[in-house]
């Protein structure tokens, strides 16, 4: 099998993808040329996320790039295919060949990340021109983050914010238009309020599975304050085990 360029604009079925694993040992997409490594901080985020069972989490996987502002390329297997996701958190950029935000909104039950890898491609207007792919292909990050939080399988709170807590939202964080519903006015009212995903969940239209999805996709934003001595605190609501698709 021919290696695909990382300016390919199809996507590899799984199949293709488990054979290119199996008889080349990698994953067949383009590599920078250098030695280029995941951090330190980031591989042992991702074993301790091995240990705790959640090393196919789509969302947790993306909070620790976000969190440690680490260009990462996340395989992510969805519908049948491999989608190629680089994130580059300190350009507030990332690359799909193809746009995956209508896949999202029609269903994402199947989605998981199959591995996690260097980026095989630069940001635009990286001094090194080498391995810049096509601009199409890159798009802005905050609407792809909130497009995940919402649709994405993982309906508990993200590891970092989970546990005994109050929340609010700054002021100044928008939503960019993502949000509808019973999320609107939630996300509104967090913004001048403190509540617990508890409390949050109570509110007229949400309940633990909206709350933990509001909560996670302003934290993947920057934009949520986390209390934990707040006399608002609660613990974590569980919602993951009751999933309803509900956005």
């Amino acid at each position: 099998m021919a290696e695909r360029g990382f300016d390919d604009s199809t996507l590899w079925r799984i199949s293709a993808y488990e054979r290119q694993r199996s008889e080349r040992g990698d994953s067949g997409f383009a590599r920078l040329p250098d030695s280029t490594l995941l951090s330190t901080s980031m591989n042992a985020e991702l074993s301790q996320l091995e240990r705790v069972h959640r090393a196919d989490d789509v969302l947790e996987i993306v909070a620790a790039c976000i969190r440690y502002r680490e260009s990462a390329l996340i395989l992510l297997r969805h519908d049948g295919l491999v989608w190629p996701l680089t994130l580059f958190p300190q350009n507030n950029l990332y690359h799909l060949p193809r746009s995956i935000d209508a896949s999202l909104q029609q269903g994402s039950r199947d989605m998981q990340v199959l591995a996690v890898e260097p980026p095989g491609l630069r940001p635009p207007g990286h001094m090194a021109l080498e391995r810049v792919a096509e601009r199409p292909g890159y798009r802005s990050l905050p609407p792809l983050l909130w497009a995940l939080a919402l649709h994405v399988p993982t309906a508990r709170l993200l590891r970092e914010i989970a546990g005994h807590a109050a929340y609010r939202i700054v002021s100044s964080l928008s939503d960019e238009g993502a949000l509808s519903g019973a999320l609107k006015p939630s996300f509104i009212r967090l913004r001048s309020e403190i509540a617990s995903q508890r409390d949050i969940a109570a509110w007229p239209g949400m309940d633990a599975e909206r709350a933990a999805r509001l909560l996670n996709g302003a934290y993947l934003q920057g934009g949520l304050i986390v209390m934990r001595s707040h006399h608002a605190a609660r613990d974590a609501v569980d919602a993951h085990k009751n999933l309803r698709g509900k956005h």
